[in-house]
């Protein structure tokens, strides 16, 4: 089993993060508005004040034919005669079209055309900026209103976070501590053990109870499919007990032409019993323990062998085990037996010659036999044991059969594998 991820509370984190980065746009937005607006409404006034001059100096002209001196000290008339200040020349050669113009020594300039013979209005209004003196306070008045908007966002943003995301939180922590066979209900209630009186009746709330209604729903399934599976494993044990007893019987007093067909029945009743076996197995088996043991393989096949030494002596079955003496495994004993058992029995019923192997090395546990090839969507990567109720004489039980011990083996950390090359199948367990 991959480990269980470390959980960290994203939904808080990116609740917050939104609205930190929320209060940081508009703030950033905003005091970039400010700062215009107050440059805006600057460059208005000294407009406006030209403007005002425009006029003064138009009706004066009108009155006596010639412009008389500005109102304002910082506005001055140049005549097309006059010599502009040096760094207003040099300024005005590279933009000649801009009404608003910056000269050195941090002079400031705005123009205004006063007659067609090219007569300017002239406001050199550094001592008159209000902005420029003052604009480090307003940068730093509006960083610490931004900061200040941001801490009340951040604030909020975890307050909601925390309301928004904590019934989750306590879902999945109810819900990931549970087990199949013990899910937990009344999730909603759980979930909203800390909130208001009302808190149901939203979408954590909603998603509790159907979680609740499918906790039931799915407890239900696994309790009728155990029992099922145990009553009708034990009530077949009983029945097929009374068979093996009544074959053995049989064949101890039927006559040599019988005793092919005895031993035919006696075939299939076994068969029937490591089936029963294994859905016993499901039914309880929760897994191998966390710190098996290490215990020599060859030994527990040798006694499986011996077990089933007179069914495969009635069959005329050879088997053959490659198994190197030193070779372990961490399998409890009964699950080896289980599961090498039905896949004997698998072997046995599928056959095409007397000659079965069991081999294993570090990593695998094979049977191999010769039989006509298992159907294609068996051979498919990780396909064995899923194709169940493939038809065809020659693949009658093969899916169902690998697919129940594929299941067992799966519960206990184990793969299932299924090949087929030159005319022989090889059924694995891979650790």
């Amino acid at each position: 089993m991959s480990p269980e991820p470390v959980y960290r509370p994203r939904l808080q984190r990116r609740l917050m993060l939104a609205f930190t980065g929320y209060a940081l746009g508009v703030s950033a937005l905003f005091g970039m508005f400010a700062m215009l607006f107050v440059y805006a409404v600057e460059d208005e006034f000294f407009t406006g004040a030209l403007r005002q001059e425009l006029r003064r100096q138009h009706a004066h002209h009108a009155a006596h034919g010639n412009w008389s001196v500005p109102a304002q000290d910082f506005v001055r008339v140049y005549r097309p005669a006059d010599a502009l200040p040096g760094d207003l020349a040099r300024a005005r050669a590279q933009r000649p079209d801009d009404r608003e113009l910056s000269g050195d020594a941090g002079r400031h300039y705005h123009l205004q055309p006063l007659g067609n013979d090219g007569t300017l209005l002239v406001a050199e209004v550094s001592k008159q900026l209000v902005v420029r003196p003052m604009r480090q306070r307003l940068l730093m008045w509006l960083a610490l209103w931004g900061g200040a908007v941001t801490l009340l966002a951040l604030a909020v943003g975890a307050w909601l976070a925390w309301r928004s995301s904590a019934p989750l939180a306590r879902l999945a922590a109810r819900v990931a501590q549970s087990r199949p066979e013990d899910l937990p209900l009344d999730l909603a209630g759980h979930a909203h053990a800390h909130a208001h009186a009302h808190a149901h009746e939203d979408e954590v709330g909603r998603l509790a109870r159907h979680l609740d209604a499918l906790n039931r729903r799915t407890r239900d399934f696994i309790a009728r499919e155990q029992a099922f599976t145990r009553d009708a494993s034990h009530e077949l044990r009983t029945p097929l007990a009374v068979l093996g007893m009544a074959c053995e019987d049989l064949q101890r007093r039927a006559p040599r032409e019988q005793q092919q067909a005895l031993a035919t029945m006696d075939a299939a009743i076994w068969q029937l019993q490591q089936a029963v076996d294994l859905l016993l197995a499901l039914a309880r088996e929760d897994g191998m323990p966390d710190a098996a043991p290490e215990l020599p393989l060859l030994p527990q096949i040798e006694q499986l062998v011996l077990a089933h030494a007179p069914l495969l002596d009635r069959q005329g079955i050879v088997l053959a085990v490659d198994v190197p003496p030193t070779l372990t495994r961490s399998w409890p004993p009964a699950l080896t037996q289980l599961l090498l058992s039905n896949l004997l029995a698998n072997a046995l019923a599928h056959r095409g010659s007397p000659q079965i192997s069991i081999e294993a090395d570090l990593h695998r546990v094979s049977l191999v036999n010769a039989s006509a090839a298992p159907p294609p969507e068996l051979l498919q990567p990780g396909a064995a044991g899923h194709a169940v109720g493939v038809k065809g004489a020659a693949s009658a039980g093969l899916g169902l059969g690998l697919s129940i011990v594929r299941r067992v083996a799966e519960r206990n950390g184990l793969r299932l594998t299924l090949t087929h090359e030159a005319g022989l199948t090889r059924v694995s367990l891979l650790s």
